[in-house]
């Protein structure tokens, strides 16, 4: 079954059966309080005699000479009674139409041939002394009475109890809820097609995103991530369709990346394979001899190839978790000056000059010694190779960032520089800047991401801007300890 209709069977279930009990309670309600007023008007009724009996019981007190046997309490009743619409109607003629409810006789005496009620319309009236002890009438255990004190002067000398009814059977008050119940199923009946609108309505509402979103999902499943999705919603379903939309963006730009990448990587495995390739057939055509120095032509290339495979290792150890870390304190003043002495003689064969400015004196950080060492040999290396320039400056720091303590390295050049266009891309997987980069050197083109790889396994952050000397800096970021 859809979600579809499962959600309007549900919505409409829930509400028609919370609708039909609300009628059937309301019904109840309304029935139970009618036969509450029509007691209470009969106990009113009967108020007159309460006051007669009292004045009698005064003027002698003894029960058994004001009231007598139960003949004379009968008459008593049906003489209060007479123009109630709680008498029974005589034999003899219609009468007058007492409204709601007629009851035989009470204490269960049938008038002519008047039809006797079912035993819960039955009247029962008894007379009780002050310790609600039988006097005369029915006073049945099983029957709900309601007492009325009667009182002479400060004392309750008596009472007058009159049997509660179940339900009704005759009268205006019958029809009155008759006529109430009759409204309200029809109240009902309205608010049932009124909530099978709105569940339609509503369900349509809610599952009408959520099927856009699963299209647009089976097309992402496709391939096809130009979906987008335009759910004008502020609710949690319009914030999905944007995190959708944010996915198929991210997604259609990891595409585009990975399509670049397998040009790349195609591209420079291609490249020294074909001329290692090429030098090895024309020694084999005889073209070239294989003396030393073809030889080592092809094993430079030979090299470049193991290089590149090796770097393409380590990234994929890199983003598979298995880049391993042997953290410990690492006193950077002093690793920076062991680079310095390190690349000196290499710089000054490439006709660079290398130049340390250390302001952050006697900073550790929690560091893998040999990844940070990789890290600092990759980015000079890049400099040396590729920038074409002259002057290298390696410039430390203390920066403070939202209360934590950072290590700043700035490692600038004066070379050729990269636009600014290329500057976030340059710690992508093989990305060149072909007008300032080339391959005359072999390098593999990752050397910048494996040292994006390092500088995050410290949990520090790296990033590529304009130098101040007009080339390319490196900026590094590391928490300090």
């Amino acid at each position: 079954m859809k979600i579809h209709n499962k959600l309007f069977l549900i919505l409409f279930s829930f509400t028609f059966s919370v609708i039909a009990g609300l009628v059937v309670l309301i019904q109840w309600s309304i029935g139970q309080g009618v036969i509450d007023f029509v007691n209470a008007k009969e106990v009113k009724a009967l108020e007159p005699l309460v006051v007669q009996l009292a004045k009698q019981y005064e003027q002698n007190p003894s029960w058994e000479r004001v009231v007598g046997n139960g003949e004379n309490f009968r008459k008593l009743i049906e003489s209060q009674l007479e123009n109630s619409q709680f008498l029974p109607r005589p034999p003899e003629g219609p009468g007058p139409r007492g409204g709601m409810i007629r009851r035989p006789p009470p204490d269960h005496i049938r008038l002519g041939g008047e039809r006797r009620l079912p035993p819960e319309n039955i009247a029962h009236y008894a007379l009780l002394d002050e310790n609600k002890q039988r006097v005369v009438g029915r006073y049945l255990s099983d029957l709900k009475y309601i007492t009325t004190p009667i009182t002479v002067g400060d004392k309750t000398v008596g009472y007058l109890a009159v049997s509660k009814r179940d339900s009704l059977v005759d009268g205006y008050e019958l029809d009155f809820l008759q006529q109430q119940t009759n409204y309200l199923w029809f109240i009902a009946l309205a608010a049932v097609l009124l909530t099978l609108l709105v569940t339609f309505l509503l369900s349509r509402h809610l599952v009408s995103p959520v099927k856009q979103i699963a299209n647009g999902m089976h097309r992402l499943t496709q391939g096809n991530y130009e979906t987008k999705l335009t759910l004008e919603r502020k609710d949690e379903l319009g914030q999905l369709s944007e995190d959708f939309n944010i996915l198929a963006f991210t997604l259609a730009k990891d595409e585009q990346v990975r399509k670049r990448w397998l040009a790349n990587i195609s591209h420079e495995l291609r490249t020294p394979m074909s001329i290692l390739l090429g030098e090895l057939e024309a020694m084999l055509l005889g073209i070239r001899e294989p003396n030393a120095k073809n030889i080592n032509s092809a094993n430079d290339e030979a090299l470049h190839l193991k290089r590149l495979i090796d770097d393409l290792h380590m990234l994929n150890s890199a983003e598979l978790g298995g880049m391993h870390y042997t953290m410990q304190p690492t006193d950077m003043a002093l690793l920076l000056n062991t680079i310095e002495q390190k690349y000196q003689v290499v710089l000054e064969q490439h006709n660079i000059k290398i130049y340390l400015l250390n302001s952050a004196k006697h900073i550790t950080v929690q560091a893998d010694k040999t990844r940070l060492l990789q890290l600092l040999d990759n980015i000079l290396m890049n400099a040396v190779h590729y920038a074409q320039c002259t002057t290298i400056s390696l410039t430390a720091n203390n920066i403070n960032i939202k209360g934590q303590t950072y290590l700043e390295l700035i490692i600038e050049d004066n070379g050729v520089g990269v636009e600014q266009s290329h500057l976030s891309h340059l710690f992508e997987y093989l990305y060149r800047v072909d007008s300032s980069r080339n391959r005359q050197e072999g390098g593999s083109g990752l050397g910048l991401s494996i040292c994006q790889h390092i500088v995050k396994g410290h949990n520090g952050e790296i990033a590529a801007e304009k130098a101040t000397l007009g080339g390319l800096a490196i900026i590094i970021r590391l928490p300090t300890i």
